[in-house]
């Protein structure tokens, strides 16, 4: 079997940024998060989003987005966090695992969430099949019955990446979640509403 280069380059860079963001300090990781923070609340995409979707960050390596939930939870804005789960069939291609957004419905169960193994707070498995899906329904996406433009559709996306480039193209971490779940968005608004309009997407991150 071939190795892509691009990958082997990819996986190598990931590698170096890993290590680099690990040594940012607690103040840095503070300070960083606050100047991003400002910057997304500055923007108008953002104060007149309704429906965003928002990753929970780890406690390091990432801008921390516990300011950005609670801002937006108490401005009315529906807010949607990642939740990533196994399917089944070969519907997702290659992939065992995708990321849905799921509701977090308030300020109350946003404190409550327990921790994963990153450090992530993370819904409970429990509460799942109750959860509003940024797609239309209720749960997680694969197996769920929808009502085709009931309740979908994002207007913002907070996304975390590990790199950025000039050009600002991102580098994740290497999972492919966000890409799986762009372009499953695009072609669910275009089955459900036949006219897809992509979220803005917000991708904040550190400067070192």
């Amino acid at each position: 079997m071939m190795t892509n280069p691009l990958q082997v380059a990819k996986k190598d860079m990931r590698r170096r940024i890993r290590n680099i963001l690990l040594e940012v300090p607690r103040e840095g990781v503070i300070s960083q998060s606050a100047l991003a923070t400002t910057k997304l609340f500055s923007l108008a995409e953002y104060r007149n989003a309704k429906r965003i979707s928002v990753y929970l960050s780890m406690p390091h390596s990432e801008i921390a987005t516990r300011g950005i939930v609670q801002d937006a939870l108490k401005s009315g804005k529906e807010v949607f966090i990642p939740h990533i789960h196994r399917v089944d069939g070969a519907s997702m291609q290659s992939n065992v695992s995708v990321m849905d957004m799921l509701s977090l419905n308030s300020l109350e169960e946003f404190e409550s969430l327990n921790l994963d193994k990153w450090g992530i707070p993370t819904l409970s498995d429990d509460n799942i099949p109750n959860k509003l899906n940024c797609f239309g329904g209720y749960g997680v996406s694969a197996g769920s019955t929808k009502t085709p433009g009931d309740g979908a559709g994002l207007d913002l996306i907070v996304m975390p990446g590990m790199a950025f480039d000039a050009d600002l193209r991102r580098l994740g971490h290497g999972k492919g979640y966000y890409d799986n779940f762009l372009s499953r968005y695009w072609k669910e608004m275009e089955r459900s509403t036949g006219a897809p309009r992509m979220p803005f997407l917000g991708e904040i991150f550190y400067t070192c």
